[in-house]
């Protein structure tokens, strides 16, 4: 890094003890510094973005002798590995046409945000996207508002796989559908939709139903993230089909869903706890016989809506590799019960013949 400078959604703040503290809480992601000499403060106010950082480094020992030459490098080279901060010499992002750069401007600006890898370049995250290669079996309620998602945050090749037709009951939340189409295969126009949101990218489509391993196989091999948005076959069949396949191949998985008013969406892969791992630490809370009833067809767009969108931030966390938790747990939320936050991670069970490969 040659001109750091700090990001400007983290400006730091100094507290009266001394405390500096970077980032916004309500982002979840501030950090806090113990600074009782003012060593960091003053490292942090000359990172404006035009300072060498050899100079920064010179400046902070002549100011602080105590601090020392040594002990000034050490903490600008800390200060830098936070995250928080960004070389301002940074030139044109190569690769990047003006319209791309244009386009995925915001997604730039996200990533400066979250993204806090030492030295990590927002728009090389952004380029992992385009270079990413997502399947995503089932085009429904939750599955054509991901796919839309996608699309729009640009993964690069997105092959969209569903076996019905539109029909006008599904209207009410499946996204990328219109009156006109009903009767029309809904792979075949959901990948139609998602090209006009984004000419850059490969959308292809595959009218069929996939109900064994071998054809999973087939759709997970090559994939760098496998989303599955169908519930056929039904009981979690589906499910731990994927999970099966998926942890053969080593490629991570993201399903969601609603149930009524509630959203949730599970992450599996290779680092984490699988999924009959974790549906085996939820059974083992409740009363021994007793299952909820998770039936019914009550569900409107804005469920749909949410569940897609919450795969599309799990598929760019991994494969941006900006995830903060890993796979291995299920979140979501209940749209009628504000306070109902769901978090559930259970460990690996020892006689799990996925998780201990």
């Amino acid at each position: 890094m040659r001109r750091p400078r700090v990001k400007r959604e983290h400006v730091p703040h100094r507290f009266d003890d001394g405390t500096v503290r970077l980032g916004g809480e309500v982002y979840g992601i501030a950090a806090e510094i113990t600074d009782r000499d003012g060593w960091a403060w003053d490292a942090l106010t000359m990172m404006d973005g035009a300072t060498r950082v050899q100079d920064i480094e010179t400046a902070l020992a002549e100011r602080h002798p105590r601090l020392g030459t040594d002990g000034a490098r050490r903490l600008v080279r800390e200060l830098i590995g936070t995250g928080y901060v960004e070389d301002a010499a940074a030139g044109r992002p190569e690769g990047f046409t003006d319209t791309e750069i244009e386009r995925y401007s915001r997604n730039h600006d996200y990533f400066r945000r979250v993204d806090l890898r030492p030295e990590s370049d927002p728009w090389e995250t952004q380029r992992r996207v385009m270079l990413s290669r997502v399947t995503v079996l089932g085009a429904g309620g939750t599955g054509s508002h991901a796919a839309w998602a996608l699309a729009a945050v640009g993964v690069g090749t997105l092959h969209l796989v569903d076996p019905d037709r539109v029909e006008v009951s599904n209207l009410t939340r499946q996204a990328l559908y219109t009156e006109a189409d009903i009767g029309r295969a809904k792979a075949e126009v959901a990948a139609e939709r998602i090209g006009a949101v984004n000419s850059s990218g490969k959308f292809t489509y595959d009218v069929r139903r996939v109900d064994t391993e071998d054809a999973l196989r087939e759709l997970v091999a090559g994939s760098d993230v496998f989303v599955l948005c169908a519930d056929e076959p039904r009981n979690d069949v589906i499910n731990k089909m994927t999970n099966r396949v998926c942890a053969e191949l080593g490629v991570p998985w993201v399903t969601a869903g609603y149930n009524g008013p509630l959203v949730t969406v599970g992450v599996y892969g290779p680092d984490g706890p699988c999924f009959e791992c974790v549906g085996a630490g939820e059974e083992a809370k409740l009363k021994p016989g007793w299952h909820p009833d998770l039936g019914g067809t009550g569900a409107m767009a804005p469920a749909a809506g949410i569940s897609g969108q919450l795969i599309a931030n799990e598929v760019v966390s991994l494969v941006t590799g900006t995830a903060r938790t890993a796979p291995g747990f299920v979140r979501g939320i209940n749209l009628i019960a504000p306070d109902h936050l769901v978090h559930v991670r259970h460990p690996a069970r020892p006689e799990c013949p996925l998780c201990s490969r």
